[in-house]
């Protein structure tokens, strides 16, 4: 059994995917379920499973994500019009990948949560 995350996989070449941003701690991709124009996954490449995973030592990597995720919403225009960064965790929020992730979502007038 192969305990690689889908995340890995595409880190690796194993599963296409178009890499739409990448440096040494972090990529990103575009989300293929898309609940918005932009929906867009900002990755570590260190594969932590959920949030309750992380330790004082991921600090500057999560707030590494949300500074590449805040980079790709003004590369992409949507800085100003408004954007929904969100990590989702465990089953009862519809964590899917275990292996956390955060969702840059935008580009239109988002539902209320």
């Amino acid at each position: 059994m192969n305990s690689k995350s889908v995340f890995e996989l595409i880190l690796s070449g194993e599963i296409e995917s178009e890499v739409i941003y990448e440096d040494n701690d972090i990529f990103a991709i575009n989300d293929i379920n898309p609940v918005a124009r932009v929906h867009i996954l900002v990755i570590p490449k260190k594969k932590i499973a959920t949030i309750n995973n992380l330790n004082d030592s991921d600090v500057d990597l999560v707030g590494k994500m949300i500074m590449v995720a805040k980079q790709l919403a003004y590369e992409l225009g949507i800085d100003n019009t408004g954007y929904r960064l969100l990590f989702n965790t465990n089953d009862d929020a519809m964590q899917t990948v275990f292996h956390i992730h955060l969702h840059l979502i935008g580009g239109q007038k988002l539902k209320d949560i």
